[in-house]
């Protein structure tokens, strides 16, 4: 074949172009398949201008050349928006020849004589920019789309551009591969014949039809999702996850899932809960017995606020700080062992528990205080009251949370000033004589009145010694 070298050459230069494709996922497509050409429409005749092009468009078996092999190739590119630019290169032989000759041996009613030029290569090398209206159809199959362009013709031993305006419909079988329909009406711009009335630059439709397959989409994680879409494109996933994997099976993707891999509730973040208390398994420090947000998920019975397995009395209502029982006491005087200054023994709620001092026990105690000698004028002890202040000492230590008061008296001899500062001196040498025999400081305190609160007249010497003593009191607060 005189100009397959044509054909070749077309061919080399759509391999090595980047043309268009059909959508953004797999941006190439190459389709190959066979290809028809008409002169009808340039052949003049008819009633005007549609009818002289567009009349007996069909008539395939009388007007259509067609080589009984793959007759084209194309490659095309996907650039946005719908629309994709390609290159193609055909090849057919032209023995059907229309032209309008109504005296000429053998027309038809029209005046049209189909007649074989001599075999005459015919090649074209085209571009196209293609627009594809299936997404504005809303459709996944079918795929009508229109496109313009231009190309270069070889129609025999002569040769010419062509403007081609054309219009195609492709069914998609899967989302790679389909089947191509389109036509082209490849308008010339020279004389359609020589002077000597050979075929020079006729303007012609071309017709194809075959297979189209799109690809270079990249998936490099193989879940059917293009990595340009893939929010995860290295690991495979779901499409309603954009790609992104859920290991779990919950629903809820693994980047959003606080357990990945164990199947969860959404409320949870994909976490279970097996005891449905609301907390997640993996904050439940009870996971299988239904309990409380506050305590971690574990249950409180007796609701003292103590999980029932931190608490040492879980039927029973208790603080916290006895481990969830009930603080005890012992003694029963309605003083909590651990506010009971002395626990194991009755006492009053007054006196922290322990027992309050008996009237006897402070009638004893200012016996005793009448009877402390001191030496004449001063506040120094005379030897026999020690045994009396140790008396003292006893008494005051049986009741350990009593607060007393020690008072001290002088008879009238000497001046006013003098007897209220012994007074106080001697009340203080007691206190401190029982502080420094144990008995805390905080639980006594010391006064003087003189000469000031006589029991007794101070007119004789047994009324004086009466006068001159020590009382001690209670102090309540």
């Amino acid at each position: 074949m005189k100009h397959l070298n044509k054909l070749f050459v077309a061919v080399m230069m759509v391999m090595g172009l980047s043309s268009h494709a059909q959508d953004s996922n797999n941006p190439w497509a190459i389709s190959f398949g066979v290809n028809a050409v008409d002169t009808k429409t340039s052949a003049g005749g008819g009633n005007n201008w549609l009818d002289r092009h567009f009349s007996q468009p069909f008539a395939v078996k009388d007007n259509w050349n067609i080589l009984p092999s793959v007759s084209y190739l194309s490659v095309s590119k996907y650039v946005g928006d719908n629309f994709s630019f390609g290159l193609s290169g055909s090849v057919n032989k032209i023995d059907k020849y229309v032209k309008f000759a109504p005296t000429a041996v053998g027309h038809d009613s029209r005046g049209y004589v189909v007649s074989n030029p001599g075999d005459l290569m015919y090649y074209g090398i085209d571009a196209t920019i293609k627009y594809s209206m299936m997404n504005l159809i809303n459709s996944k199959v079918i795929d009508p789309s229109l496109s313009v362009g231009g190309g270069y013709t070889f129609f025999g031993d002569s040769s010419y551009g062509t403007v081609n305006p054309g219009a195609g419909l492709t069914f998609w079988f899967t989302e790679n591969v389909g089947l191509e329909l389109a036509t082209k009406y490849k308008k010339s711009f020279g004389d359609r014949e020589d002077a000597a009335g050979v075929p020079d630059a006729p303007s012609h439709f071309q017709h194809s039809a075959g297979l189209i397959f799109k690809f270079g989409g990249k998936d490099t994680d193989g879940d059917g999702i293009y990595d340009k879409d893939d929010a995860c494109p290295e690991v495979a996933g779901l499409k309603e996850f954009n790609g992104c994997p859920d290991t779990d099976g919950d629903g809820i993707q693994d980047s959003a899932d606080a357990c990945p891999e164990v199947a969860g509730l959404a409320a949870l973040n994909g976490c279970p809960d097996t005891d449905g208390d609301g907390i997640a398994d993996k904050d439940d420090a009870c996971p299988e017995v239904a309990g409380l947000a506050a305590l971690n998920g574990c249950p409180d019975a007796d609701g003292d606020g103590v999980a029932d397995k931190d608490d040492k009395c879980p039927s029973v209502a208790g603080p916290k700080e006895n481990a969830g029982c009930p603080w005890p006491d012992t003694d029963g005087d309605g003083v909590l062992d651990k506010d009971d200054k002395c626990p194991e023994i009755k006492g009053t709620v007054a006196n922290q528990g322990c027992p309050e001092i008996t009237e006897e026990a402070i009638k004893q105690l200012n016996n005793y205080g009448k009877t402390i000698l001191f030496n004449s004028g001063k506040s120094t002890f005379k030897a026999q009251t020690y045994p009396v202040l140790q008396s003292m000492v006893t008494i005051l230590k049986e009741y350990p949370y009593s607060k007393f008061m020690v008072e001290g008296h002088t008879d009238s001899d000497g001046s006013n000033e003098l007897n209220q500062t012994l007074s106080e001196n001697r009340a203080a040498a007691v206190k401190n004589y029982l502080i420094e025999n144990g008995i805390a400081t905080d639980r006594l305190r010391s006064t003087g009145f003189g000469e000031t609160k006589p029991i007794d007249t101070n007119k004789t010497a047994k009324g004086k010694a009466n006068n001159r003593r020590v009382e001690v009191s209670l102090i309540k607060e």
